[in-house]
């Protein structure tokens, strides 16, 4: 009789692919930064109020307005790809703009401006977006009046956070190892339900005894018979070209 030797294996399990930061925000205006690691871009969201400037500063600093640090800002136009000179003086617009404006909407007096941009600019000033760190610094301010030109933006229309925590976005499990079975215990009919490809299903015995390989209908919800087994506890191997994955099942 053919007997395997049952191994603990690893659950293939999907992998999320964006993450989010919290919300950063002061006196009606925010800032946050979704990063995808599929399509490697950055969206920032940046709200404030419709009749001045807003800017967003993001990466790796110490503090608002640090010389070197990257920022972007509205102008009443557009976003402007900038880079800070220091404390008290107007960021430099960068030789090109990296960011594309997706969105821009007002409602209610507040403007919010989506835009997105490669994780790797080609401009060396800009910062690199990096999807496994666990934090990234915002920093968040407006105008103190009505105008689209860079002024002080006033002690209470500014916030600096220099360690801004993701989230990760959870993503549907596509894999094997998300797939369930039922009812379970039964006699011995069971349905394996799938959001991927099911190809086979081997019975096998909790010592690791083979019993029988079953061929998997071709649809999300494979019957599988296996009456006229001993009541018992028996291991399924889910299998298709990419996965084996292990159930426990009880026949009464």
């Amino acid at each position: 009789m053919k007997k395997i030797t049952l191994l603990l294996l690893l659950p293939f399990l999907g992998m999320a692919q964006s993450k989010i930061t919290n919300v950063v925000s002061v006196t009606g205006a925010s800032a946050t930064m979704l990063l995808n690691n599929d399509t490697q871009t950055a969206t920032l969201t940046l709200s404030g109020p419709s009749d001045r400037w807003m800017a967003c500063q993001f990466g790796i600093f110490s503090g608002g307005m640090e010389a070197g640090a990257d920022v972007v800002y509205y102008n009443g136009t557009t976003l402007v790809d900038a880079t800070h000179n220091g404390i008290g003086i107007a960021p430099s617009a960068d030789a090109q703009n990296n960011w594309t404006v997706t969105s821009n909407t007002v409602a209610s007096g507040v403007r919010t401006v989506v835009a997105t941009r490669a994780f790797n600019s080609p401009d060396a000033a800009d910062f690199d977006f990096d999807y496994f760190a666990d934090t990234i610094g915002i920093a968040v301010a407006h105008g103190n009046s009505a105008s689209f030109s860079l002024a002080y933006h006033g002690s209470n229309n500014r916030i600096v956070n220099t360690s801004v925590p993701f989230t990760t976005l959870g993503v549907e499990d596509r894999t094997l190892q998300s797939a369930s079975i039922s009812p379970n215990p039964s006699k011995g009919n069971f349905v394996i339900q799938t959001k991927t490809t099911l190809e086979q299903v081997s019975v096998y015995t909790l010592t690791g005894n083979f019993v029988k390989t079953i061929k998997a209908d071709d649809t999300n919800a494979s019957k599988i018979n296996v009456e006229g087994l001993s009541t018992g506890v028996y291991l399924l191997e889910l299998q298709n070209e990419a996965q084996k994955v292990w159930k426990k099942v009880i026949v009464e």
